[in-house]
C-alpha cells in the first residue's frame, strides 16, 4: 500500500492546544507517517496531505525536519559507488527532455482561498468553487484530488451541524481539517488536525454548527458503512 499501516495514535482524542502550530493534542501526524514522508516512501495522495499539515503544525514540521536531517547523516556515511558514463549521459538526457509545468498563477487562486496550505492550492490549480463536486449525501458534497499507488485523495465539505453516516474502513484513513471542524467517538478536530483512522475505528463525524468543514481525505480502501442501512447503501456509496 501508499500508505504507512500504523494506528498507534488511534483513540487519541483530547483537546488541548498546541503552542506551537494550534493543533490539538493527539491530532498530529503518527511518526511512522512522517518517516515514510522523509524518505519519500509514500503515495502522492499521502504526501499531498502530510505537505498541508506542515503547513498547520509547528510541531510536526520540527519533527520531519529531525527525520531529514537523520536520513541525511546515514546518506552521507554510505561509500559512494561508481556510475558508468554511459548511464549518466542517459540521465542528464533524460532530464533535459522532461517537460516544464508551470505552477498556478496566482490570478487563478481565490483570494477567498488563500487560508489554504500552499501545497495543496498547487495540487489544485484552480478555486475551491471551479471544482468538479459531487452530491455525496445530504449535507455533504466529495471531489476526488488525486489517486496514487492504491490511495486516494479527497476533498469533503459538511454544511454545519450535517452529519457523516456511522461507517468503519477498508484500510487506514489520513483526515486533516481544512476550515471548521467536527467531531466524533474519536475526538473533536478542528483546522490542522489530522485523524487517524482503519478498520478498528467506527464513527459517525458530524460537522460544528455555524460554519462549513472542509477535509483532506486520503484513504486506502474504500469506506464501510455499518447497521443495517450500510448493507443496502455500500454497494452504491461513491467513494
Amino acid at each position: 500500500m501508499g500508505m504507512a499501516q500504523h494506528t498507534d495514535d488511534l483513540g487519541e482524542g483530547s483537546t488541548g492546544g498546541d503552542a506551537g502550530g494550534g493543533v490539538a493534542s493527539g491530532h498530529h501526524l503518527p511518526e511512522a507517517v512522517l518517516l515514510d514522508y522523509a524518505a519519500g516512501a509514500i503515495s502522492g495522495p499521502t504526501a499531498l496531505l502530510v505537505a498541508s499539515h506542515l503547513a498547520f503544525c509547528a510541531r510536526c514540521r520540527g519533527d520531519a525536519a529531525s527525520l531529514d536531517a537523520v536520513g541525511g547523516t546515514l546518506l552521507a556515511e554510505i561509500e559512494p559507488a561508481a556510475v558508468a558514463p554511459a548511464l549518466l549521459h542517459s540521465v542528464l538526457a533524460r532530464i533535459d527532455e522532461m517537460p516544464v509545468t508551470a505552477a498556478p498563477s496566482p490570478q487563478n487562486l481565490a483570494p477567498a482561498d488563500a487560508d489554504l496550505p500552499a501545497p495543496l492550492r498547487r495540487a489544485l490549480g484552480r478555486p475551491l468553487g471551479r471544482l468538479a463536486w459531487k452530491p455525496f449525501l445530504p449535507g455533504l458534497r466529495q471531489v476526488r484530488v488525486l489517486a496514487d499507488k492504491g490511495d486516494v485523495a479527497r476533498l469533503m465539505l459538511i454544511r454545519p451541524g450535517a452529519a457523516f453516516p456511522r461507517h468503519t474502513h477498508g484500510g487506514l484513513e489520513l483526515t486533516l481539517v481544512l476550515r471548521g471542524g467536527y467531531s466524533d467517538e474519536i475526538g473533536r478536530f478542528r483546522a490542522g488536525d489530522v485523524s487517524v483512522a482503519d478498520g478498528s475505528v467506527r464513527h459517525r463525524p458530524k460537522a460544528d454548527p455555524g460554519e462549513d468543514c472542509l477535509c483532506l481525505l486520503v484513504s486506502e480502501a474504500p469506506l464501510r458503512l455499518t447497521g443495517w442501512i450500510g448493507r443496502w447503501f455500500n454497494p452504491v456509496i461513491p467513494f
